[in-house]
């Protein structure tokens, strides 16, 4: 179960090609939902005008070296692990989740365009990841939605309680539950498939409406949040995660449940 590639299976009854041009388009969606959040809500414009703002009030100039130097630590603490999630639990589910679906995308691009069909065996390792990204998605989703969040957590809210910014992470989790439960059944069409893709699609293709593009836009403020302080302008927004002196002796880390 956990070698075999339920794409490879479906090809006898979908052409290849049409499950190719569905990523494709996935890919699309995504780019569009993303520009499309850019230019609604002004993202790209409010990054760039603190970009501005920090380097004209800054008492430092930095360097391309330093300015290096501040992405590489960006990407290390900030994206790679996570960094500004304080609370430990709140921080492995993140990971488990945002690691599961990297490689959860990724085994599903290259099973549907590398490996199509039965007559291209897909190698066992891959078809293995798939399986463990989306697992590390369900760990990491579920363990966050049933026991971490902010209003079940700390407000005593139901967890069955639903609200629009939620789309992403229950797409997700549907995306990836949905497929391994099609999975198990075999692959083929049918309902199981029918409710998989239709997860699939609300997760890349509600982009503009859920929280999607913020993985995209995270990194881009936290890189402005360390150029701030690096050239001593101080944002508005807390300290980098690694840097707690820079907070001050009057105040404290900022606590993510």
């Amino acid at each position: 179960m956990f070698t075999s590639n339920p794409f490879a299976a479906l090809s006898t009854s979908i052409a290849p090609a049409v499950m190719q041009a569905y990523v494709v388009v996935m890919i699309l969606l995504v780019v569009a939902g993303t520009l499309f959040d850019v230019v609604h809500k002004g993202s790209a414009k409010y990054f760039f005008e603190n970009w501005r703002k920090s380097k004209a009030k800054g008492a430092k100039q930095l360097g391309g070296g330093a300015l290096v130097s501040v992405a590489m630590q960006t990407v290390a603490v900030d994206v790679l692990t996570s960094g500004e999630f304080c609370n430990a639990r709140r921080r492995l589910a993140h990971l488990l989740t945002m690691y599961g679906f990297v490689l959860y995308v990724v085994a599903t691009v290259m099973m549907v365009f590398a490996y199509p069909t039965p007559a291209t065996p897909t190698p066992g390792l891959l078809s293995f990841v798939w399986w463990v990204g989306a697992l590390m998605v369900c760990v990491g989703g579920y363990w966050f939605w049933f026991f971490i969040r902010v209003d079940v957590a700390a407000e005593g809210s139901s967890p069955l309680r639903v609200v629009r910014a939620d789309l992403f992470i229950l797409s997700l989790l549907a995306s990836a539950t949905l497929g391994m439960i099609w999975a198990v059944a075999g692959g083929g069409t049918g309902v199981l498939f029918g409710l998989y893709m239709l997860a699939t699609t609300a997760l890349f293709g509600g982009v503009p409406w859920s929280k999607f593009a913020h993985m995209f836009f995270k990194p881009a403020a936290a890189f402005e949040k360390r150029v701030s302080y690096a050239n001593e302008t101080r944002s508005n927004l807390p300290a980098p995660a690694d840097k707690p002196e820079l907070f001050g002796s009057a105040r404290e880390l900022p606590r993510n449940y």
